[in-house]
């Protein structure tokens, strides 16, 4: 199996040719305490086992410059893609994207919050942001999407407006999965099963969920897989984002989806990845 990481981060160690500008004004303390370039990247991928990578670029490190993520991925192209993220409500986003398209942007992703700020999902349902999923639309470039279940809702409706954007939803929009099965805490995320152009990227977010409460992971995957499928599924790394080696984050994730096929755990870990990007293929 060719194992595929959708969500790894790069941090430059030339702040002069890559300078900070955080989203938020706000510095993640992950990029600052364990900052990754994109060689010790390619370093962790080789003794991890995992063969290629779409690389998430950091919001919370650099805003909207993704100079660093596109020039970093370009330098390995066999093994590595692209996903940037642009200011959806700006004048000149349908060309910004362009742009970035142009120097090889493979996904784009949106960040409502996470460890920096609050989760605002306003700007998802902004009218002025749908230009920016028009050009999805035309260029065939899939949506990451960071939010909680506060923004499952207009997520759905940007699924149904744009159908031919495959939204993918980062750490499965982070549902509450304490209860256990069956798992009625998590009922607007298993509400979007019907939507077939929404993803769920598994991240060590849920890994670690799983483990707690009443939930686990043999009872949870499997329902996941069988309201989505596993064509849907792909896996995530979130490393250097997550503390752990990426070896060690890729063997709880296989850990945890031991319950599942064979056939299953093989679009999870790379079919899935190659479906949303392409150029992994």
């Amino acid at each position: 199996m060719n194992i595929i990481d959708i969500h790894p981060h790069i941090i430059s160690d030339d702040e002069k040719r890559y300078p900070p500008a955080p989203l938020f004004g706000k510095r993640s303390d992950w990029s600052q305490e364990r900052p990754c370039t994109v060689e010790t990247l390619i370093a962790a991928m080789d003794a991890a086992g995992v063969h290629k990578a779409a690389v998430v670029h950091s919001s919370t490190t650099y805003g909207f410059d993704n100079s660093y993520v596109v020039d970093g991925c370009k330098q390995y192209q066999d093994r590595l893609a692209a996903v940037g993220s642009v200011d959806m409500l700006a004048d000149d986003v349908p060309a910004v994207i362009q742009h970035w398209a142009a120097r090889g942007l493979a996904g784009l992703r949106i960040f409502t919050g996470g460890s920096t700020k609050d989760f605002d999902p306003s700007e998802l349902d902004h009218p002025k942001s749908f230009r920016a999923w028009e050009v999805l639309s035309d260029l065939g470039i899939p949506m990451c999407i960071q939010t909680g279940p506060v923004g499952l809702p207009q997520v759905a409706m940007l699924a149904r407006k744009f159908p031919k954007v495959n939204i993918i939803l980062d750490h499965l929009g982070r549902p509450d999965v304490l209860d256990g099965p069956p798992y009625r805490n998590a009922d607007s995320l298993f509400a979007l099963a019907d939507l077939q152009n929404i993803y769920l990227k598994l991240t060590p977010r849920i890994f670690g969920d799983v483990a707690k409460g009443e939930a686990s992971a043999e009872t949870f995957f499997p329902q996941v897989v069988a309201r989505f499928g596993a064509q849907r599924l792909a896996w995530g790394s979130n490393f250097p984002t997550s503390p752990g080696t990426l070896s060690e984050i890729l063997a709880t994730a296989q850990q945890g989806l031991a319950s599942l096929s064979a056939a299953d755990q093989a679009w999870v870990f790379g079919k899935t990845a190659q479906k949303l990007y392409p150029t992994l293929a």
